[in-house]
């Protein structure tokens, strides 16, 4: 049998569960806030609500150019960390928009990641991102038709197709890998890939290849980073802003595609709460 003062305390707990305000996290009602019945000898004392730290949006960092700033540094003033931003995007599973749709994943090589860590600390050797003034490769200083890269102003890339469970849920990724002549990258190029590259070209008249096709090559992680069914073509890539400061991923023969995300907000939030 509840004694005054502890009917009292129950019907105060159950006041504050139908106050407490309704968020996405935490749904309290009176009946969620169902109170268990009191013994003489249990005394109310607090109640206690957890809650969590909010987290930091990734996506408006990410792919809004003035909190992209904010957090690298400005890319117009190539104050940015672009060693940094390069490894969130890959971390986050970004997506760059190609085509007018076809959403890309952006992928680095192990190697390439783990330089980019290296000089993301401040090294000197930052990756380039060009001016919008520099929207096509063949605009950048010193460009040459040739298979060269050196990680800061041209990358080794390819377009990969067929991808298992790739971000944009369209099969498509953007691989980016390390060139280095003394410790070569398992990811990067084949020797046959570097002889007959004519990226300047158009791509209908290129040679793609399937994952067997670079394991025969020499590279046999094209398939256990992208499945058995992938196939693509190699590409040389640049980096560079456009005229409403978004960043741009470009291959040299003109196809590119900018940072933006996969699905518009509110869908994004409705399949994580599964409305």
């Amino acid at each position: 049998i509840f004694t005054e003062q502890q009917e009292r305390s129950s019907l105060r707990l159950k006041m504050v569960c139908r106050l407490l305000p309704l968020t996405g996290l935490l749904l309290i009602s009176s009946v969620t806030c169902f109170t268990p019945p009191l013994t003489p000898n249990t005394e109310m004392t607090a109640l206690s609500v957890a809650t969590e730290t909010p987290q930091t949006d990734m996506s408006e960092i990410l792919y809004n150019p003035t909190e992209r700033d904010a957090h690298y540094g400005t890319a117009s003033s190539s104050e940015i960390n672009m060693a940094q931003y390069m490894m969130d995007l890959h971390d986050e599973k970004a997506t760059f928009n190609f085509c007018g749709g076809m959403m890309f994943q952006l992928v680095l090589s192990k190697k390439l990641r783990s330089h980019l860590q290296t000089i993301s600390a401040g090294d000197a050797n930052q990756p380039k991102l060009f001016d919008k003034s520099h929207a096509g490769m063949s605009r950048i200083p010193d460009y040459e038709k040739s298979a060269s890269a050196d990680n800061i102003n041209v990358f080794h890339g390819r377009e990969v197709r067929k991808v298992k469970d790739a971000a944009g849920g369209m099969g498509f990724a953007m691989h980016l890998s390390m060139v280095d002549e003394q410790s070569p990258d398992p990811e990067s190029w084949t020797m046959p890939e570097l002889i007959d590259y004519d990226g300047w070209g158009h791509d209908a008249g290129r040679n793609w290849r399937t994952a067997d096709d670079l394991a025969r090559e020499g590279n046999v992680e094209y398939g256990n980073v992208f499945g058995k069914e992938a196939y693509g073509l190699h590409h040389r890539c640049f980096w560079h802003l456009d005229g409403q400061n978004r960043v741009w991923l470009s291959a040299e023969d003109g196809c590119e595609g900018y940072a933006a995300p996969s699905k518009p907000k509110w869908n994004a939030l409705m399949d994580k709460f599964k409305f």
